[in-house]
């Protein structure tokens, strides 16, 4: 086995078995509820910050809770909660950027009484400084709750310490990605999402120590030809193995992506060296564009889209659209017109944690690599 398959094995990890690694080895793990929580401050009080993205399979429980239309991730993560598997949780932060988001924090409230709900009320008109300082004190608010889960108070030079080795993942993570479309044979579209996936189940210094050893093994391999064409993927969530072994089989690489549980978490870095870190983490918020979940007045995920499809000579875009997910739904006119106005070709693939059926899917991609 090569140094890189050997790499790729120890980040096929299982959250719950990681949940239980760090539990059982003395440590609280604190659920981070998709998208933008600031997982520095559960590391800075010596916590493991744990990202759940709901799960793979039908949704069973929380049908109580919900009504069907609802996108699964959510369902699927109250499903977790209701069925034992996020137990040894010592709490949950939920951040309300979607309506549905919003639900969840207070089903769980209601449902969930062993894991506490951390809610987080993101002040949605982040830039300005009303915004920066609501959201400031938003974090302050979950402080408090984090300290009294720790039994410890936070201090601001561990903040700070854990914003610079959150910055050095994400520049990890960003270089991986550059060096992942170098070699699309090697990073296939599904060991692409799992080294982007792990990084939600593992300490950030562990997984940080993996991944720079991965890009150094790139770096010294040649740049590959690949014998296929190149997408850049967009949506809230693109792990789906059944799905990226569609693009496997069609030859579809992955060279980029706007994805929230992918780039998402890496492309921006949050400030450091600040006299108060906290507001770093809450000015983070604020410089985020193209993100489906965060107010976009100007709406330029399409051209961050674009311009990542000119970077790397992309053939196209596919846009992994999550079923009942109204602010990616209300996202995907907007960039289609753009994208044909760019004259780049691109395919609406929905997606959902429930599919048991992937024909359409298959014929719809088989399709676009045919067309492209």
């Amino acid at each position: 086995m090569s140094n890189i398959e050997l790499l790729l094995e120890k980040l096929d990890v299982c959250p719950f078995e990681q949940i239980d690694k760090y539990v059982e080895g003395g440590k609280k793990v604190i659920g981070c509820a998709p998208v933008y929580t600031p997982e520095e401050l559960v590391y800075a009080l010596g916590m493991i910050p744990m990202g759940i993205w709901g799960a793979e399979g039908e949704v069973t429980l929380s049908k109580e809770y919900f009504p069907a239309f609802y996108a699964a991730p959510i369902l699927r993560l109250l499903d977790l909660g209701l069925e034992g598997k996020l137990d040894k949780l010592s709490g949950m932060i939920i951040p309300g950027l979607s309506d549905g988001l919003k639900g969840l924090s207070q089903n769980w409230k209601k449902a969930i009484k062993n894991v506490p709900a951390l809610y987080i009320g993101y002040g949605q008109n982040r830039k300005i400084k009303a915004g920066l300082d609501y959201n400031e004190k938003q974090y302050i608010k979950l402080i408090a709750q984090l300290e009294e889960i720790s039994g410890s108070k936070i201090e601001s030079s561990k903040v700070e310490e854990a914003i610079v080795l959150y910055n050095n993942h994400r520049k990890a993570l960003q270089e991986f990605n550059e060096l992942a479309s170098k070699h699309l044979n090697t990073i296939t579209p599904a060991l692409r999402s799992r080294v982007m996936s792990s990084a939600f189940f593992m300490d950030k210094a562990e997984h940080l120590e993996i991944v720079g050893a991965l890009n150094e093994e790139l770096k010294n391999m040649p740049e590959e030809k690949f014998d296929g064409k190149k997408v850049v993927t967009t949506g809230l969530l693109a792990n789906s193995p059944e799905i990226l072994k569609i693009f496997e089989t069609h030859k579809l690489a992955i060279v980029d992506d706007n994805i929230n549980q992918e780039s998402g978490q890496f492309d921006y870095l949050v400030d450091e060296g600040t006299d108060n870190p906290v507001r770093a983490l809450a000015k983070w918020i604020s410089d985020i564009e193209g993100s489906t979940l965060l107010y976009d007045p100007e709406k330029l995920r399409g051209k961050i889209i674009i311009d990542k499809v000119r970077k790397h000579g992309a053939d196209g875009v596919v846009y992994l659209l999550t079923k009942f997910s109204d602010s990616d739904e209300f996202d995907y006119p907007i960039i289609r017109k753009e994208l044909n106005q760019e004259g780049i070709m691109h395919i609406l693939v929905e997606v959902d944690q429930q599919m048991t059926n992937f024909e359409q899917a298959n014929t719809a991609l088989q399709t676009f690599a045919d067309m492209i």
